[in-house]
């Protein structure tokens, strides 16, 4: 307990160095954007395209918010831990691990709602390109309307952009057609006169918004099962074991096991957003 308590001591000393060098500002906050100045520098570009969409369509969280987060996780993480190997060492380990899972969870929720923001925009490409065809007659007339009627944003408009310029320079609306079919690889890009069954089909995303409810619920049901073990064993006895080095391992790879099979369902989660 001697390197546990010097452990302890030594993060308030930090805690006071912090506040004495930022007095009459939120140390937090100040933490929160240092941690953020550091990942955008590192960032990769694509992960900084689709922050910046975030924030413009007014969903980006806030450093409250995200302090929020990361207070839940670390704060879960080190009950957790403790309950398993009651050692605080141990525990603040984990809690530091788990922190850096923070920007890959912003990374995966700016990603869907970059991804949700692409598909409403396909669909807005698709329905009014219909339209247009209905008058026209002519597809690329149609893509021209489209382009001008100042209703998609960019990519898509860029990209649309690059079809009308493909296919006068072709002749042929193939090659468009099959770089658009490329880049968003939708079924109502591909069909599009299929786009109000598709549409009909993307409905169903309540049900995917229940089951991804339930998946988190049981995965964090899992991380809990060591106070039932600990219930049917007594805590004497779950002290006694952890002494075994065996026993150790074991724990530690419930650990990482339930945490890996949980962030590939998160991404899973946040990737399925109608692409085929």
């Amino acid at each position: 307990m001697y390197i546990e308590e010097l452990l302890i001591i030594g993060i308030i000393v930090v805690m006071i160095i912090l506040y004495r060098n930022y007095q009459g500002q939120n140390v937090g906050k100040y933490i929160i954007q240092q941690t953020q100045a550091a990942y955008d520098k590192f960032a990769p570009y694509s992960f900084k395209m689709v922050r910046d969409k975030t924030k413009q369509l007014g969903q980006e969280y806030t450093p409250r918010q995200y302090g929020i987060q990361v207070a839940v996780i670390s704060g879960f993480t080190a009950i957790v831990t403790y309950l398993y190997f009651y050692n605080i060492i141990i525990s603040l380990v984990y809690v530091g691990i788990s922190i850096l899972f923070i920007p890959y969870l912003a990374y995966l929720r700016c990603k869907k709602v970059y991804s949700e923001f692409l598909f409403e925009q396909i669909q807005v490409y698709t329905s009014n390109v219909i339209m247009e065809f209905a008058t026209t007659q002519s597809f690329v007339k149609a893509l021209e309307g489209v382009k001008n009627s100042g209703v998609l944003e960019d990519p898509v408009l860029s990209d649309v952009e690059q079809m009308i310029n493909m296919s006068y320079d072709n002749g042929t609306i193939d090659e468009a057609l099959e770089y658009m079919t490329k880049l968003y690889p939708y079924y109502i890009v591909k069909n599009m006169h299929q786009l109000f069954l598709q549409i009909t089909k993307e409905g169903a995303q309540n049900s995917a918004d229940s089951f991804h409810k339930s998946f988190l619920t049981f995965g964090v049901t899992l991380y809990l099962m060591v106070m039932l073990v600990q219930y049917l064993l007594g805590r004497e006895t779950y002290l006694v074991l952890l002494d075994r080095w065996y026993i150790q391992v074991l724990l530690h790879g419930v650990l990482i096991i339930n945490t890996y099979f949980l962030l590939k369902g998160e991404k899973y989660y946040n990737e399925n957003v109608g692409a085929e």
